[in-house]
């Protein structure tokens, strides 16, 4: 993933680390692709929410297509991911859906529209071959190192995500410049399977688009979701629990003792996960004992109610032998 471009349109602000949804926009398309067995970031290394693999074009700021070959040349697989690092609403199921759709047919790649139908090249899965083909090709015909193309950009953040791991391979002819050149010279001389998606594709290039996605993480749907992931990464906890299971004894912690209980049972019982060094089946057997407790405790207070104040419980019943 490469994540190195230098946001001209944010002012000069560092883009992958800009928070949508309590995370930064780096680590949201890192997550996406967690899959991977391999995951090449090309840009100077910073703090991430899991291990990555870094690198960078030559010279740095060299644009898409030079960064693509820096990523490339950090893994032999078959198939590649190729992602921006500003995509807040990118999911992991979007991303097999892409590999699926390359694997099914003979095309050079699969990637996404936007909501006006255009070609999204940085949200996309690819065969690596054909990327290396055509970026040979490109370096061969392209001014020489240090000679930008006329009008080309170079204010572009993107990234690779390798589905597989391998050693360093070969792209761009030695001597040869990628420098500066735009994304559509690569794309234009590949076939390409097009998947309409309007939200995975949504991409920040603005302040104007960072607030729309922070405005629409909290519309979604998925708030809760988005809070504990963001709580997650914070703690750097690599751990996916049900989170129905921690509501439901919430609610009954809340319910059957009181209400300041249910944050209280949580934490002890997460806490209890913790020591035991279990995974999710600690949490989901700590979650249901203390469920079980809030329970009991419940039934005791509507015993105590229904008895009523002036009614003392009755007699333990003697069932000791009689001494003589």
């Amino acid at each position: 993933m490469l994540a190195g471009g230098a946001a001209r349109r944010l002012g000069g602000a560092d883009k992958p680390g800009v928070r949508v949804g309590g995370r930064a926009l780096l680590d949201r398309v890192l997550a996406a692709c967690a899959d991977a067995r391999t995951t090449v970031v090309v840009a100077d290394p910073r703090p991430t929410a899991r291990p990555v693999r870094w690198a960078r074009e030559e010279p740095p700021g060299g644009g898409p297509l030079a960064a693509l070959d820096a990523g490339l040349r950090h893994t032999t697989a078959d198939h590649v991911v190729v992602l921006s690092a500003d995509l807040p609403f990118l999911e992991p199921g979007t991303v097999r859906g892409l590999l699926t759709v390359l694997r099914a047919g003979h095309a050079d790649g699969a990637l996404l529209t936007d909501a006006d139908g255009r070609d999204q090249p940085l949200v996309a899965a690819y065969r690596a071959s054909a990327l290396r083909r055509v970026l040979t090709s490109l370096a061969g015909t392209a001014p020489t190192r240090g000679t930008a193309a006329a009008g080309a950009p170079t204010d572009t953040t993107n990234g690779l995500g390798a589905p597989a791991s391998g050693v360093p391979a070969s792209g761009a002819a030695p001597g040869g410049s990628l420098s500066g050149l735009p994304l559509r010279r690569l794309t234009a001389a590949l076939d390409l399977v097009r998947v309409p998606d309007q939200v995975a594709s949504f991409d920040c290039d603005t302040w104007g688009d960072i607030a729309t996605a922070r405005a629409r993480i909290r519309e979604h749907g998925h708030v809760l979701d988005e809070w504990i992931s963001a709580v997650k990464d914070e703690l750097g906890i690599d751990l996916d629990v049900d989170t129905g299971v921690l509501l439901d004894l919430a609610r009954d912690a809340a319910h059957g003792v009181a209400r300041p209980a249910a944050p209280l049972t949580t934490f002890l019982v997460g806490y209890a996960a913790a020591r035991a060094e279990g995974g999710p089946d600690a949490v989901a057997e700590a979650a249901r004992k203390a469920a079980a407790l809030a329970l009991s405790w419940a039934d005791e207070g509507r015993d105590a109610v229904a008895a009523g104040p002036d009614v003392a419980p009755g007699p333990t019943p003697d069932t000791r032998p009689d001494a003589g």
